[in-house]
């Protein structure tokens, strides 16, 4: 799996990317044949709150997934993609099968 994080600007830091790739990894749980994985951060409007937009792109055979969010803080935005981006995989993975 190959994943590649793009910060918008912004520099995004050392701890915000092995972040990232932690929580990335366990997508494999859900879906073991991830090809690629892109990661956007991007902040929008500097001064204001829930300016932390996180955009996930998952490359699976044969599709793409795609989910945004905008929170606080990239942390909380990387947990929400994650979460949701597992709930589409695991209904892929469903949907495949049968």
């Amino acid at each position: 799996m190959e994943i590649r994080i793009q910060s918008i600007h912004f520099d995004a830091t050392e701890k915000l990317q092995a972040f990232a790739e932690k929580k990335i990894a366990k997508l494999e749980k859900s879906f073991e044949d991830i090809k690629k994985v892109e990661v956007q951060l991007k902040v929008v409007k500097p001064a204001t709150a829930m300016n932390k937009e996180t955009t996930l792109n998952v490359a699976v055979p044969g599709n793409t997934f795609h989910v945004e969010k905008t929170c606080d803080t990239f942390e909380q935005g990387i947990d929400e993609c994650v979460d949701a981006m597992r709930v589409q995989l695991t209904k892929y993975k469903e949907k495949i099968r049968q």
